[in-house]
């Protein structure tokens, strides 16, 4: 075989290669093995999405494999798509360091990252929950960085606990001061003194838990950061400063003692929909929904939002939300974002997109094996 005839092999092979790691989707397949244009498995879990210039990013927990894969051992990776289906890897947008004196070292905990973009600086922001290395969940911290760029390199800034010496715009100083302390949950009525505050008042001084996060950004640009906080009993909301690099003094708490965590916001028809979940760690439960006529006024409870078996209905189809997707170029399209979380080998993990449909106000998901946009078109 010639020079030329063994180039115009490789060249042929390269193309073939080329295109079968590149496969095309027209349908999302919920559960199933999500390859990249590289042919990999989609490694973004715990993710969320940003949409700018009509192009969609996703960015998510980088996982690996073994006992260490919950771990940011990586970072946060990022990956953009025009149609929703098929998906460009883009890199590591936050990298864990080598650096054993800096917070972000590999080997703490980054999860449910999400990014928001600043008209006003021109700066992509992104939070994230935070835990120290070594530290299991005690830090319960969330964490901020910044770029110019969407896809990165983005810059760590800090990460810190919420609101120390602050109370709730909805948690007045008499209520404050007649909540009683609980050391564990033996003690008696410790729910109820919790509901009232008792966690919350333990953390007063060094401020607010933050795990389970998410952010919303309303369409007077107002930017609010949302996270399971007070041991994961009550929920909090957080108007962030102009800039979104901090929060501000207005905040609320929400459904205390409700146990809601994974905390998804979507806005539709002037209201604020809220779809969450239960804490059973990493095994699936029930899933929940609200709804408020304010993002920071009253929120009101609307229950599981999945149709299906009992075991479906049980377990939010073996999912946990962690993000809702306007859809580009359609009036009230959303798509329902979940993780299928495998601890054992957390790499492997699958994604769970649902179209969002509903029953008069209430945000309702029903299984679908496979699906496409056109979906809204007929529903």
């Amino acid at each position: 075989m010639s020079k030329k005839h063994i180039f115009f092999y490789f060249i042929t092979l390269s193309f073939i290669l080329t295109g079968y790691s590149q496969k095309k989707y027209t349908t999302f397949k919920p559960g199933d093995l999500w390859l990249d244009n590289n042919g990999k498995h989609i490694n973004a879990h715990g993710g969320g999405i940003l949409i700018y210039n009509n192009t969609y990013y996703w960015f998510g927990e980088h996982k690996t494999t073994g006992s260490l894969g919950n771990k940011a051992m990586v970072g946060v990776g990022v990956y953009s798509s025009t149609d929703l289906y098929n998906w460009k890897n883009e890199g590591i947008a936050l990298k864990a360091v080598n650096d054993t004196t800096s917070m972000l070292q590999k080997g703490s905990i980054i999860e449910r990252p999400k990014v928001i973009y600043n008209k006003k600086t021109k700066k992509f922001v992104m939070w994230f929950h935070h835990e120290l290395k070594d530290q299991g969940y005690a830090a319960a911290l969330t964490g901020v960085a910044t770029a110019d760029n969407i896809t990165g390199p983005y810059t760590y800034i800090n990460s810190f606990r919420l609101h120390p010496g602050v109370l709730p715009l909805n948690f007045s100083k008499k209520e404050f001061d007649a909540v009683e302390m609980i050391k564990d949950r033996t003690d008696k009525n410790w729910k109820e003194k919790v509901v009232k505050g008792a966690y919350f008042k333990k953390d007063f001084e060094v401020g607010q838990m933050s795990r389970d996060m998410t952010l919303f950004v309303d369409d007077d640009e107002t930017a609010y950061h949302i996270t399971a906080s007070e041991n994961n009993q009550t929920l909090h909301i957080s108007k962030l400063a102009d800039d979104y690099l901090s929060v501000t003094n207005e905040y609320i708490r929400v459904f205390p003692g409700g146990r809601n965590e994974a905390p998804a916001i979507f806005k539709k028809d002037g209201k604020y929909y809220m779809f969450s979940s239960g804490l059973t760690g990493w095994k699936p439960n029930p899933g929940k929904s609200a709804v408020a006529d304010h993002i920071m006024g009253e929120w009101t409870f609307l229950g599981n939002p999945c149709i299906g078996t009992e075991k479906e209905k049980a377990t939010t189809f073996w999912s946990q939300s962690t993000y809702v997707i306007p859809v580009i170029g359609k009036k009230d399209a959303f798509i329902f974002m979940g993780d299928r979380w495998t601890p054992k080998n957390p790499i492997d993990g699958r994604y769970i997109w649902l179209p969002v449909e509903f029953e008069n106000i209430k945000p309702i998901l029903k299984w679908q094996s496979e699906w496409d946009l056109n979906y809204f078109n007929n529903n």
